[in-house]
């Protein structure tokens, strides 16, 4: 690990962020998953750009899912006016910060799902919804 760290480290010295950003995501290597599941996953989907502010905002959501996730708290975490960072959010991921927020909550749903203890209550307190219809609601979509 930190040998990848090193010579990642010299890239960008030599090459620039970007090029660095695609050899580091070159080298990651995706867990096995079911048939079912995506190969790849919604953390990581998303994040293929260098946005250090939209990387906070990403973080941010993916450590508190179960939060209400106020547009205003977010803004100021990143010292960006709400419209700004809405923009910016859009143009390096694709998605809006809201749709982004449901794919989070659905993967970790769809995680937790596999465990037989959790109730569909519990996990859709832990994943940030509502109640446990819109949850099914959704995964139904």
């Amino acid at each position: 690990s930190a040998g990848i760290d090193l010579a990642l480290s010299i890239l960008k010295d030599l090459k620039g962020p970007l090029f660095t950003h695609k050899v580091a995501r070159g080298l990651v290597v995706y867990h096995r998953r079911s048939g079912k599941h995506n190969q790849q996953s919604i953390y990581l989907d998303y994040r293929n750009h260098i946005n250090p502010k939209v990387h906070e905002v990403q973080d941010y959501l993916i450590d508190n899912l179960s939060q209400e996730n106020d547009m205003d708290t977010l803004a100021k975490l990143v010292s960006m006016s709400l419209r700004n960072l809405s923009r910016v959010f859009k143009e390096k991921t694709g998605s809006t910060i809201l749709e982004y927020l449901t794919l989070l909550r659905i993967e970790y749903a769809n995680t937790m799902l596999n465990n037989p203890e959790y109730t569909i209550e519990y996990i859709a307190s832990q994943c940030g919804f509502k109640t446990s219809r819109q949850l099914q609601r959704i995964l139904k979509k």
